[in-house]
């Protein structure tokens, strides 16, 4: 796959399918399966990802499919790689955020020690939806001392006003919905 002139974006957008009526009636899924499965798609979407911090010193990667794009932009880029996790997956003593999903909340976890302060985090999603998750993941991020270098996401989809509350960050969003 050669980049073009949208960065490679205009080009990743043809691997997303969307998928009517999936998890339930009424949802457009956006499905990344496809764009994984092809070795340049997949790699241009890293490369394009890494690009929003390419100095930062560690990079957070959210449950689960943050992990996909987080673990490679943090090889590419020299850093060192943090998971932010569901609740009671971690061993260590943790740092806990609770936020509001459409029906209840939801806990994400991070190590206590897995961030030194003043470090320069890129905070990695797959998505950019309602903003819960990320705005989570900042708080924890925040509370170890950690400074928000930028966060990037494959997909961003704008309707659901994610952006908004992470406004004050840098956000890179690959695909916009």
């Amino acid at each position: 796959m050669e980049r073009d002139d949208t960065g490679g974006a205009g080009r990743l957008d043809a691997w997303i399918y969307a998928v009517p009526d999936f998890p339930q009636a009424g949802i457009l899924f956006r499905d990344i399966t496809p764009l994984l499965a092809d070795p340049e798609a997949f790699r241009t979407s890293i490369e394009l990802m890494a690009e929003a911090a390419p100095d930062a010193d560690v990079v957070v990667g959210i449950e689960s499919r943050g992990f996909i794009f987080a673990a490679p932009i943090a090889v590419s880029i020299g850093a060192g790689f943090v998971p932010i996790r569901k609740l009671g997956r971690l061993p260590r003593p943790t740092e806990r955020a609770v936020y509001d999903l459409e029906y209840g909340t939801n806990t994400v976890e991070i190590h206590r020690d897995a961030i030194a302060p003043g470090a320069r985090v890129l905070l990695v999603d797959d998505v950019l939806a309602t903003g819960g998750t990320l705005a989570a993941a900042v708080d924890l991020i925040r509370r170890l001392g950690g400074e928000i270098a930028a966060i990037a996401v494959l997909i961003e989809l704008e309707a659901l006003g994610g952006r908004e509350r992470l406004s004050g960050h840098t956000i890179v969003s690959v695909l916009s919905y």
